[in-house]
């Protein structure tokens, strides 16, 4: 048994058992990932994986108990290459943050400026993505950090903790008759062009839930992955916008008028995510607090390195 044969496991698991992408993953070849697999079940004398022909559809039992052996070893591995460079150089290194474009340009700012008042020898890299590309650069190890929405909190390697709370709102150009009829429908709202996120994106869910409870149908034209591609269209005149409250700035968006949709749409969470059981440098901890100050050091520590449990129950420590 190896590492290889362990990284091969986790990385089927993760790629939902297409081979294809587990060597690329990998850096390898399909032939070769194939054999490991092959040898590993040699060794243990089981089956690992369930087949059908050369396809895999899943892990079998002891494929399951072994993912879970797997992932603590890779951990563990990981902790230990990692700990020269924590102990060494506490203050200093790289800082990767995995995100959506709203949180870069809209909360991190702030957040960023005061972390660099007390690390200025830590470099900070913002890798952004979508919730989906945000999960699998933290559990790739091509983040240190994840913030983005509840993608975070649906997977058991990833240690989640709320940032704050935000709900979407309505941008339309100055002179729009939606400024005189506040608060604005759902009814009124599916009656115009629509331009707001694309699937997956920003609370999208949210918008297509509230339409759908209503039985309505809206005429979204134009949908994008960022705040500031939607306003741009908005005040060219191409429809009424949804966006994050947060993303609305008075003074830079003078062309435009903020109406209240708070009524009208559930609620969001941004979390912030770490990888379950690894080791982190002391500036890492010290960000996660910097964005939740209700957050401490030591709570934050105690779920990263506690065992994921059933059903577990987020503390909703927001700022």
């Amino acid at each position: 048994m190896n590492f290889q044969q362990l990284k091969i496991i986790r990385e089927s698991a993760r790629c939902n058992y297409n081979l294809t992408e587990v060597s690329n993953m990998l850096f390898t070849s399909q032939s070769g990932v194939s054999r490991h697999i092959r040898e590993l079940e040699d060794e243990l004398g089981v089956e690992i994986f369930i087949r059908r022909g050369k396809r895999l559809l899943g892990l079998t039992e002891p494929g399951k108990e072994l993912l879970a052996v797997a992932e603590r070893i890779l951990n563990e591995a990981q902790n230990i290459r990692r700990l020269a460079d924590i102990f060494s150089k506490e203050d200093a290194g790289v800082l990767t943050i995995a995100t959506t474009h709203t949180q870069a340009r809209y909360s991190l700012p702030k957040v960023i400026k005061a972390f660099r008042a007390l690390y200025p020898g830590v470099r900070l890299e913002l890798q952004q993505g979508s919730p989906q590309e945000v999960l699998a650069m933290l559990l790739g190890g091509q983040a240190d950090i994840g913030i983005a929405s509840e993608k975070l909190i649906n997977d058991p390697a990833v240690a989640s903790f709320p940032y704050y709370r935000w709900h979407h709102a309505i941008v339309v150009p100055n002179e729009h008759p939606l400024v005189n009829q506040q608060p604005v429908t759902l009814q009124q709202l599916s009656e115009q062009s629509l331009i707001t996120y694309r699937q997956g994106i920003t609370g999208r869910s949210r918008i297509d839930e509230a339409f759908s409870r209503a039985a309505l149908n809206p005429d979204i034209v134009l949908s994008a992955q960022d705040s500031d591609v939607i306003k741009t269209y908005v005040e060219l005149g191409l429809g009424v916008g949804i966006v994050a409250d947060k993303a609305y700035e008075a003074e830079r968006d003078s062309a435009l008028t903020l109406l209240n949709a708070e009524h009208l749409f559930e609620t969001n969470t941004v979390w912030l995510g770490l990888k379950r059981a690894q080791l982190q440098r002391n500036y890492v901890w010290r960000f996660i607090e910097l964005c939740n100050p209700r957050l401490s050091v030591s709570e934050i520590k105690e779920k990263v390195f506690a065992q994921p449990q059933e059903n577990e129950v987020v503390i909703d420590y927001q700022i």
